[in-house]
């Protein structure tokens, strides 16, 4: 079988907590984009070294972190933090209570694990790289030793639990390389939950080989765990190698995005993976899961209801939409009964319920879930998932104060940061989703309450005008909660919802005021020194700058932006936070940075199950943009736009129905797309 499209590979880096951005300026240019869509350094006369980075990547039954560090002369060290989720372990006595929501067996294994190599009376070790590619895979192009080339291939297992760390051995010379290799392995056993966990670590290569001139060997080692009396033996490479190239196959073809812009292009791309990839087997069902090190098997009503959940239908990917459709069906099945908030999340297994604070959830609930629902096309998904939405709206409707704020005792950042008794983010949040849930109910022939909806949706609107509207830092823009002073990250979701009544302040707030080089500040700074970012602000921001139509701007914000997330100093993908985290790429916001070109670009909403507006915003510098292999309301669809003397020409093919319809439209206009 073979496999023309790119095959991606994923590199994560890290800045540990002792070496942060010492060795460049903070826009340093690393990597730079290849011809088969993959990123690639060049270590051959790099001087930003010493440099230290990691990766996560996932499969349905593991997740591994690779933090890899190379020194000043070009010396690689490689750590692999492999992490198995379903094996949940024991609580240890000496560890706090809360760590048993953080179970998971895993073990961290550095190279003492390696296969020795032997060559005449020379032990041949890979120690120095040439250069390291990330095509979905992650891949070290060691220095020649001796007459041979070996290049490293991490990548995980899609559908079992082991990661592979795939060698290949080359002849580069022109003479005959008798070779000697001796194997190693690692076994650690643990009693958990399930039974009698083993991690295993590994080599399988042969114990002697006479390589020809130009001719390689490859063999795996492997890194994972077996519960009972599972067997290693079972664990296979070609197999697992196979299943991500697939994989990541289905991510280049699936909404495929092409503009004149290649750092856009390869970022969008990179974050369909991170944003797909982070899936698990769990008691739910496939479930999406932030990934991080900290967060599997579990889900969020922001990271996965309001931020990946909505993005997945337009990408088509049905592991995906069974994720999603699963996080929604599980927080219908907790509704509360009484009086209570819902829970925000549902952790290991969905067997801990987090209900302690109440952040906002049901707003971001609505917003999620209405959209979602509407996005899918599908009517039966639409019923099944109607009370969700309806006793989320109602919730936030009878929880708001005298000024018709809603009430919620914290937001997304749980605390760490002051919210007030009641923020703009719920307030926001809220708003869509009475925009969302007003469609929702007329589409699903609930017109009565499609009008109360669309009445409480003018009214919220009143709300986010009289209530936050104010004047700070001399900008005519928000404050977050009544006794806020400083300008805050959240301040663009009005207009992200579409709300435009301040947008020249709040545009002059979060690109002037609040930018930096790693995106908008989650509060304004008294210092420069002041370094406290969350990168799904930024990426509201963006989207929100390009749906109010200063396209321009954010463009400009999102180029750098992108830049520094894809080819800077910490790789590939956006990121969530620093200085906490020291910067994980956590899915979730991998889809954030994707509905920027679906909901930013191209201005993307579902009116109805089977109609969609799109007001597409193209950058001054771009004459096209076209996206293959959209999913709308379930069906497939290829647009393409290019800039005229008057607008634009927008063609869309329905794939199923060999249809086109071309179309002429003025920049800004809105056009109804109906699905056949």
């Amino acid at each position: 079988m073979k496999y023309l499209l790119l095959f991606c590979s994923i590199t994560i880096f890290y800045f540990p907590s002792n070496c942060q951005e010492t060795s460049a300026s903070p826009l340093a240019v690393y990597w730079k984009i290849t011809k088969d869509q993959s990123i690639r350094w060049n270590l051959t006369n790099e001087k930003k070294l010493p440099h230290a980075e990691n990766i996560e990547m996932s499969g349905k039954n593991m997740a591994a972190i690779i933090y890899y560090d190379i020194d000043t002369s070009h010396q690689l060290t490689l750590k692999r933090d492999v992490i198995l989720p379903q094996l949940r372990t024991f609580n240890k006595t000496n560890e706090p209570d809360w760590k048993k929501y953080r179970a998971y067996f895993r073990r961290t294994i550095s190279d003492e694990i390696l296969p020795t190599i032997n060559v005449g009376k020379k032990i041949v070790v890979p120690a120095q790289v040439d250069s390291v590619e990330i095509r979905g895979m992650l891949k070290f192009y060691h220095t020649p030793i001796n007459g041979l080339q070996i290049t490293r291939t991490l990548y995980p297992s899609m559908e079992d639990r082991f990661l592979v760390e795939k060698w290949e051995v080359k002849n580069i010379g022109k003479e005959n390389i008798a070779i000697q290799i001796e194997n190693s392995s690692l076994a650690f056993k643990e009693v958990g939950y399930k039974g009698t966990y083993t991690f295993h670590a590994f080599s399988d290569a042969p114990s002697q080989t006479d390589l020809a001139p130009g001719k390689s060997i490859i063999f795996p080692i492997y890194f994972g765990g077996t519960l009972n009396d599972e067997q290693p033996e079972k664990f296979n490479y070609k197999k697992a190698e196979k299943e991500r190239i697939f994989f990541l196959v289905e991510m280049s073809s699936n909404l495929h995005l092409n503009t004149p812009d290649p750092i856009l292009n390869q970022l969008f791309y990179f974050s369909k993976i991170r944003a797909s990839e982070s899936i698990y087997h769990s008691s739910l069902g496939l479930i999406h899961s932030p990934g991080g090190g900290n967060y599997y098997l579990g889900t969020w009503a922001n990271d996965q209801v309001e931020y990946c959940g909505p993005f997945a239908p337009y990408l088509g990917y049905k592991t995906g939409n069974e994720a999603a459709l699963n996080t929604y069906r599980h927080f219908k099945k907790n509704i509360p009964k009484d009086a209570s908030a819902i829970p925000y999340s549902f952790e290991v297994d969905g067997n801990f319920v987090m209900n302690h604070l109440d952040r906002g959830d049901a707003a971001m609930i609505a917003y999620g879930t209405a959209h979602y629902a509407l996005a899918t096309g599908n009517l039966d998904v639409a019923e099944e998932l109607w009370p969700l939405i309806e006793w989320s709206l109602s919730w936030c409707h009878n929880h708001r104060n005298s000024y018709g704020a809603v009430i919620s005792e914290s937001d997304e950042m749980e605390g760490r940061i002051e919210t007030g008794t009641a923020n703009l983010s719920t307030a926001s949040l809220y708003y869509g989703g009475l925009k969302f849930g007003n469609r929702l109910a007329a589409a699903l022939g609930k017109n009565k309450q499609a009008l109360v909806y669309k009445n409480r949706q003018k009214e919220m609107a009143n709300v986010i005008e009289n209530y936050f509207g104010a004047t700070m830092s001399g900008l005519e823009t928000y404050k977050y909660f009544a006794e806020n002073t400083k300008l805050r990250h959240w301040i663009c979701l009005p207009m992200t919802m579409g709300i435009t009544t301040r947008k020249e302040g709040t545009l002059r707030a979060l690109f002037d005021k609040l930018w930096t080089e790693n995106g908008i500040l989650v509060e304004q700074a008294e210092t420069d020194s002041h370094t406290l970012f969350w990168d799904r602000a930024t990426l509201y921001a963006l989207r929100g700058a390009l749906k109010i139509g200063d396209t321009e701007l954010a463009y400009e914000k999102l180029k750098s932006f992108s830049q520094k997330r894809l080819l800077g100093d910490h790789v590939p993908y956006v990121i969530e936070a620093y200085p906490e985290n020291n910067m994980r790429h956590l899915s979730a916001e991998s889809a954030l940075y994707c509905r920027i070109v679906t909901e930013g670009f191209l201005g993307i909403e579902p009116t109805a199950l089977d109609q969609f507006m799109m007001t597409p915003k193209l950058p001054k510098a771009w004459d096209f943009l076209n996206l293959k292999n959209l999913s709308l309301g379930g069906k497939q669809i290829d647009l393409d736009i290019r800039r005229s003397s008057e607008g634009y020409d927008l063609r869309i093919f329905y794939k199923n129905e060999n249809i086109t319809l071309d179309k002429k439209i003025k920049e800004g206009e809105t056009v109804i797309v109906g699905i056949k």
